[in-house]
């Protein structure tokens, strides 16, 4: 027995926002659209994990999600042309990483970060 897939569930009235800000944004593929739920992600490359924190590092919160980019920079200016705030960095973190932290259209608190 193995683990084939583990995904995140965010309740949303407003799957358009989802589409645009995880699609647009993130440039995701739409996996997967019944009406009711949407599925995104990259059917190319897709890797298996789950983090679980007591806090998230640097004094920050716990992110609800973390997203791995090839270009911090690009998503960093996408998401501030749409409006979104940043609510913390961008930081060059002891670990290795350079991260911000952005809510979604939802509220969740979303880590984006690129590995140096």
């Amino acid at each position: 027995m193995g683990v084939r897939r583990i995904v995140a569930n965010i309740a949303a009235d407003d799957l358009a926002a989802g589409r645009e800000f995880y699609g647009t944004v993130f440039g995701l593929d739409v996996l997967m659209d019944l009406g009711w739920i949407i599925t995104l992600g990259n059917a190319d490359r897709m890797t298996l994990q789950l983090s679980v924190m007591r806090e998230g590092g640097s004094g920050a919160p716990v992110p609800d999600l973390s997203i791995e980019v090839d270009d911090l920079d690009a998503i960093l200016d996408k998401l501030q042309a749409a409006g979104h705030p940043i609510e913390y960095g961008p930081a060059r973190e002891p670990w290795g990483v350079r991260r911000f932290f952005v809510r979604d259209p939802f509220g969740k608190l979303v880590n984006v970060l690129v590995h140096l």
